[in-house]
């Protein structure tokens, strides 16, 4: 019997996945642990909620996802959406503007790899003269 039972990560990850993507097997998997558990049927649902907030970009709409999660959702789901409040107009500006730092973080790259490299450098000739002196 237990073995039947499917691991917490698989069913993490067919809540993640998106419905149409999900085999004909796992979607009944999936059914079957919803109709067992209420609080994974809560969580998947907000879950899915909180995704389609995230790649659509629907700010507007997470303050009402947080008041939903904070009275329905298992616990450790509505602490996070309490932590998620807390930071709300951050978090909203998040979940609306077109805003990347990719490009920033390009250039703190392109300037921190080659001191990395020096250092790593140096700590190899630090290893390699004490390697000489111990012979």
């Amino acid at each position: 019997m237990r073995a039947d039972i499917p691991s917490p990560r698989k069913i993490t990850g067919w809540i993640m996945r998106p419905g149409e993507t999900l085999r004909d097997q796992h979607q009944e998997r999936l059914l079957e642990v919803r109709l067992a558990c209420p609080d994974i049927t809560r969580a998947c649902d907000l879950a899915r909620a909180f995704t389609d907030l995230v790649r659509n970009r629907r700010g507007p709409f997470l303050l009402d996802w947080i008041r939903q999660a904070e009275k329905d959702a298992p616990r450790p789901m509505s602490g996070s959406a309490g932590f998620l409040r807390q930071d709300l107009d951050a978090v909203a500006a998040g979940l609306t503007l077109h805003w990347s730092s990719g490009i920033v973080e390009g250039h703190v790259n392109r300037v921190k790899t080659p001191k990395r490299q020096l250092v790593i450098n140096r700590l190899v000739n630090v290893e390699e003269k004490a390697r000489v002196r111990s012979q």
